[in-house]
């Protein structure tokens, strides 16, 4: 009962998502939103982020370029696109760099090009956006269409990206509806970081404060609620996913991925359990498990065991460096696996 409360609060969050966006393609604005920022809709937001205040073109972008004069538009070319290379080429105006420009910036490049050709001074250049289709973000996981690149043709928040690629996946158990992503191991990474984002919050409780708009080249990955997995990072010959079973204790998870390295740190290796932004962390002395001075530590679904390089005194000063180093496996592995594609996206 309690998921489909859950997954009946998600799906009318993502209506009203929707809503407001049919609203603005309409013509419709929606009501304006909090000073705050806080909203359904990143186009009912009053506080426009600095990629937008300036919006600069990139490869793919297609553009109407002519000229101007007391007669009206002249020369004009409707569809020149941004190449791979990031130039374009406009009458005498060859191979001008248009990609990390903005509009205004290009029309002065485009007038540049026209006086070193040494032609007669040309009318003003007009250059009006067609498509824009370089700004990106990519999103992979528990989403109900298949997950990949997405054209951030328009500002967009975290549950209209989820609306757009059909909402958080969903299956049948025991004839009920239930969620089969998991917001506590969910993540946003931007500039290679990861963002302080509640997904619990956001998807399970409706706080919109965590709703925050895209900015060209997120990462946004919804974990699979159905994934018995453990994650052995760090300090292992081989880091990466052990599938669990009732049985799995850390140093079988250890072993499967190798075993230590010998730089590893045994007399603490920790453990992280629970949600990535309220975690619960054990520390555990594998050095006198080995010895027989300790029982084995039995390991949960989805745990972390991340071993050091190098002692250390507080759980918490590793808990970045843990949860950086899940972010990568769980990419690496989802990419690899699903798409066929290994990538890194953290710095």
């Amino acid at each position: 009962m309690k998921c489909i409360l859950m997954r009946t609060r998600l799906l009318a969050l993502l209506m009203l998502a929707a809503f407001f966006s049919l609203l603005q393609a309409r013509g419709q604005a929606p009501s304006a939103a909090p000073a705050d920022n806080v909203a359904l809709s990143a186009l009912s937001m009053t506080n426009r982020a600095a990629w937008q205040q300036h919006m600069t073109l990139g490869s793919g972008d297609v553009l109407s370029i002519s000229l101007f004069d007391s007669g009206g538009p002249r020369e004009a070319w409707p569809n020149v696109i941004v190449g791979p290379d990031g130039r374009i080429s406009y009458l005498e105006a060859r191979d001008v760099m248009a990609a990390g420009y903005t509009i205004d910036e290009l029309r002065t490049n485009i007038q540049n090009a026209f006086a070193k050709a040494n032609l007669e001074v040309r009318p003003p250049v007009i250059i009006t956006p067609v498509t824009i289709a370089s700004k990106k973000y990519f999103m992979l996981g528990a989403v109900t269409d298949k997950g990949g690149t997405f054209v951030m043709d328009r500002p967009l928040t975290i549950m209209e990206a989820a609306a757009r690629a059909g909402g958080l996946e969903i299956g049948v158990f025991e004839r009920n509806t239930v969620e089969m992503a998991d917001p506590s191991h969910s993540f946003i990474v931007r500039n290679g970081k990861r963002l302080d984002i509640d997904f619990e919050k956001l998807f399970w409780r409706g706080d919109l404060s965590q709703n925050i708009p895209l900015e060209p080249n997120d990462y946004i990955y919804f974990a699979s609620a159905g994934a018995n997995e453990i994650y052995v990072l760090g300090q292992v010959y081989s880091p990466g996913i052990v599938p669990f079973s009732p049985s799995t204790t850390i140093i079988g998870a250890v072993t499967t991925r190798g075993g230590y390295t010998p730089a590893a740190y045994r007399a603490k290796v920790l453990v992280v359990r629970g949600s990535l932004n309220h975690p619960q962390t054990f520390v555990v002395n594998t050095s006198d498990i080995l010895k027989g001075k300790a029982g084995n530590f039995k390991l949960e679904p989805r745990d972390i065991v991340f071993v050091a390089e190098k002692p250390w005194q507080i759980a918490e000063d590793l808990l970045n460096e843990a949860t950086r180093s899940y972010i990568e496996a769980v990419t690496v592995t989802y990419t690899g696996v699903k798409l066929g594609v290994p990538i890194g996206i953290l710095k």
